[in-house]
C-alpha cells in the first residue's frame, strides 16, 4: 500500500510539474511586447539621439573611457506608461559585463518597476537579469503577475550600472499599454560621484536621487559618475545648457584637496554663466567609514572636506544662491551603513535622505519649488 502510494504520488508530482510547465508556456506565448523606446522615457538631462542613454556623447566629448561609458548607461531613466494587464514582463539587452564587487547584478542590470497606488508610488518587482552563464547581455522574465484588474500607472527604472541596448514591455495579449506622461514635477539635477550614481544600492529605484524624486513628487535626472566626478569643465557645460530648477551637487567626494581648489570656482563660474539665480546646492561628502583606522585616508579624506568647506562659503560671500550642507549625519552613527566602508547601502541611502531632505526642500521653498 505504501509503495502504491508512493509510486503515485511521484506521477502525481511529475505530471503537475509538467502541467505548470505547460501554463507557464502558453503564458509567456500570451503575451506581446511593446518598444518601450515607443513609451515615454524619463530622466534625461538633455536629448539623446540614442533612446536609452543618459548623455550624448557626440555633442559632450569626454576623453576619459570610462567616463564615455558611464555617459551611455541608463543610469536614473526611467519608462513611464500604463496598462491594464495583469502581467508584466520584459525582454532587454545589455552589455556582456559581470556586475560590481560591491552591488548586486540586479542593480547594475536588472529593472525595478513601482506601481502607483493612492497617489504613491508602490514597489512592485525587478526584472532579474540572466547571469547563469556568460554573456550576461541577454535578459527575459516577468517582473509580476496575477495583478488585479483596472489600469495600472507605471514607473519602470532601468539598470543603473549598464547600458542598455533594447528594451521591450510585455503585457497580456489582449491588454492596453500606452505612454503616460512625465507624473513629476519641476526638474531637479543630482550631479555627483558613486554615491550619487547609487553603488550599492540594492534596486536602481532606491538611490537617493531617485527616492528624493519619489518622496516629493520631483522630477529627478541623475549624472552620478561612480569615481569620475571631479568638477570637471565637461561636466559643468553639460548643467550650463540644462534648463533646471535646482542642481545638488555630490561634487567632492572624489577630487582630492588640490583639485577642489584649483577648479571649484571655474566650474561654478560655467554653470553661472548660464544659471545666474538657480540655486546650487553643494553636498559636503560623506565621512567615509574607511577612514576609522586607517589614518592616510583619514587624512586625505579630513583635507578634501577642508578644501570643499573653503571653498563653497568663500563663494556663498558673493553668490546668495549657492548653499552647502554639512554631512555629519549621512551613514548614521551605527557604523553598518555602507556595503564596503563608502558606499551606502539602502540604510545608508535612507540615513542620508533623513538628514539632507529637510535641509534641501528648506533651500527649494525660498524658490517656490515644493
Amino acid at each position: 500500500m505504501s509503495r502504491l502510494f508512493t509510486m503515485h504520488m511521484k506521477r502525481f508530482i511529475v505530471t503537475l510539474a509538467l502541467l505548470m510547465s505547460f501554463v507557464a508556456m502558453v503564458s509567456a506565448q500570451q503575451l506581446k511586447y511593446v518598444d518601450a523606446a515607443e513609451l515615454n522615457i524619463i530622466g534625461k538631462v538633455l536629448p539623446t539621439p540614442k533612446p536609452f542613454t543618459r548623455v550624448d556623447t557626440d555633442k559632450y566629448h569626454f576623453e576619459d573611457k570610462t567616463i564615455r561609458r558611464y555617459a551611455n548607461y541608463s543610469t536614473g531613466l526611467m519608462v513611464v506608461f500604463s496598462t491594464d494587464s495583469r502581467t508584466i514582463a520584459a525582454k532587454w539587452k545589455t552589455s556582456s559585463a559581470n556586475a560590481g564587487y560591491n552591488m548586486n547584478s540586479i542593480v547594475c542590470k536588472g529593472l525595478d518597476l513601482y506601481i502607483r497606488q493612492d497617489g504613491k508610488w508602490v514597489f512592485a518587482g525587478v526584472g532579474k537579469p540572466s547571469m547563469g552563464k556568460a554573456p550576461y547581455d541577454n535578459h527575459n522574465g516577468t517582473i509580476v503577475r496575477n495583478m488585479p484588474e483596472g489600469t495600472k500607472e507605471c514607473l519602470l527604472y532601468l539598470p543603473l550600472f549598464d547600458k542598455v541596448d533594447a528594451l521591450e514591455i510585455g503585457v497580456d495579449e489582449n491588454a492596453s499599454i500606452v505612454p503616460m506622461e512625465n507624473p513629476f514635477r519641476y526638474k531637479i539635477v543630482f550631479k555627483g560621484s558613486s554615491v550619487t550614481h547609487g553603488a550599492s544600492a540594492s534596486r536602481s529605484g532606491m538611490t537617493y536621487p531617485a527616492r528624493f524624486g519619489r518622496d516629493n513628487n520631483f522630477y529627478v535626472c541623475n549624472l552620478g559618475f561612480s569615481g569620475k566626478s571631479k568638477l570637471q569643465k565637461e561636466y559643468a557645460r553639460i548643467l550650463a545648457d540644462t534648463e533646471a530648477d535646482a542642481f545638488i551637487l555630490d561634487a567632492f567626494s572624489n577630487p582630492l584637496a588640490d583639485e577642489i581648489n584649483e577648479r571649484f570656482d571655474e566650474f561654478v563660474d560655467i554653470i553661472r554663466a548660464a544659471h545666474p539665480q538657480t540655486p546650487l546646492i553643494f553636498l559636503q561628502t560623506e565621512r567615509r567609514e574607511t577612514r576609522n583606522f586607517d589614518m592616510v585616508i583619514e587624512k586625505t579624506e579630513a583635507e578634501k572636506q577642508k578644501a570643499a568647506e573653503e571653498q563653497v562659503k568663500e563663494r556663498m560671500k558673493t553668490d546668495r544662491h549657492i548653499y552647502f550642507i554639512t554631512s555629519e549625519d549621512y551613514l548614521g552613527h551605527d557604523h553598518i551603513a555602507t556595503a564596503d566602508g563608502c558606499h551606502p547601502t539602502d540604510l545608508g541611502f535612507t540615513y542620508m535622505l533623513e538628514s539632507i531632505s529637510p535641509k534641501i526642500l528648506k533651500i527649494l521653498r525660498k524658490y517656490g519649488i515644493r
